[in-house]
């Protein structure tokens, strides 16, 4: 076991070119300062669900009864399945990785924490209309978060409040002190 707390992180805020432009979304604390605490696992579920960079931006859906589809912005190509298919398979592999958080980046449509937009296909029942916006989390995102509810979540965005990365890495390191000791 490493000494060093391990956590999850999408890659584009390590500075991997894997966003939809090609481009990333270097975060400098977590890169420079962070980084030199712990051991990261960088995911990308975009580009290792085959989608590949760059590729056409996506969003989320709610449908009917509920439902939240993955879909290409311009061609409305539904690609939930591909992506939840890998989100199991990789979170299957991550349980065993022994991580002691994950840091998401935010706003994204596999994973956003909080505050993704969803556009309504369909009236639902209460105040939304099709067409109108309500929020969630990003498909991969929630998908891990149910698996492991346990572990300390974070996105870049809130770990811009200095209270909150304090906290965040109060959690992580906490959550590694307790599976080093774990005799299991």
């Amino acid at each position: 076991m490493s000494d060093r707390p391990r956590l999850g992180v999408s890659a584009c805020l390590l500075g991997e070119p894997v966003r939809y432009n090609a481009g990333h979304k270097r975060d400098d604390w977590l890169v420079d300062v962070l980084g030199l605490l712990v051991e990261w696992v960088a995911v990308c579920p975009e580009v290792e669900a085959g989608f590949g960079t760059p590729r056409e931006t996506m969003h989320l859906v709610r449908t009917g009864a509920g439902g939240v589809a993955l879909l290409t912005t311009e061609t409305a190509r539904d690609v939930t399945t591909m992506m939840r298919r890998f989100a199991d398979g990789r979170i299957d592999e991550l349980a065993l990785a022994n991580l002691d958080g994950y840091v998401f980046k935010a706003d994204s449509p596999s994973c956003g924490v909080e505050g993704v937009p969803l556009i309504v296909s369909e009236p639902l029942s209460g105040d939304l209309a099709a067409g109108d916006v309500s929020t969630g989390s990003g498909l991969f995102a929630a998908a891990l978060m149910s698996r492991l509810p346990d572990l300390p979540i974070a996105d870049e965005r809130r770990l811009a409040d200095p209270d909150a990365r304090r906290h965040f890495v109060e959690r992580v390191f906490a959550h590694h002190r307790a599976r080093s000791t774990d005799p299991s």
